[in-house]
């Protein structure tokens, strides 16, 4: 198996950092727009699409700013593979981004910054950020 790239992607996004931080920290907003079905207990995540299902340890969090999951293996043991979602605001400006930070094998690094791009739109339209 092929090591992951770590990739970064940078989404403007007009929201509030308080609104977009519902949306990235809590499991009933993470299911809005990341995934089918998104469940915790403790500091575990299950996160659903169709057919498939990944496990995820709350690896970090800082609020209002970024949350990061560490994904997990069949037995609850870290993996060296996570993904954090960052709130990033201009001082100047106050215009919102979210830094999107991720793995993917180097085959599937342009349908994994696709696959971003279609959630993170999906996001837009939940919090009304088109």
């Amino acid at each position: 198996m092929d090591n992951k790239i770590r990739y970064e992607l940078e989404f403007p996004i007009h929201s509030s950092p308080q609104l977009l931080y519902q949306y990235i920290s809590t499991p009933s907003g993470l299911q809005e727009w990341f995934a089918d079905n998104v469940n915790s207990r403790g500091e575990f995540f299950t996160f659903k699409w169709d057919d498939s299902e990944e496990r995820a340890r709350l690896f970090s969090k800082k609020n209002g700013e970024k949350i990061k999951f560490r994904w997990v293996d069949s037995e609850n043991k870290d993996t060296e593979y996570y993904f954090e979602l960052r709130i990033l605001e201009d001082d100047i400006t106050k215009d919102v981004s979210l830094m999107v930070v991720d793995f993917a094998e180097h085959d599937d690094l342009d349908e994994a910054k696709m696959l971003w791009e279609n959630q993170i739109s999906d996001l837009k339209h939940v919090i009304g950020s088109v």
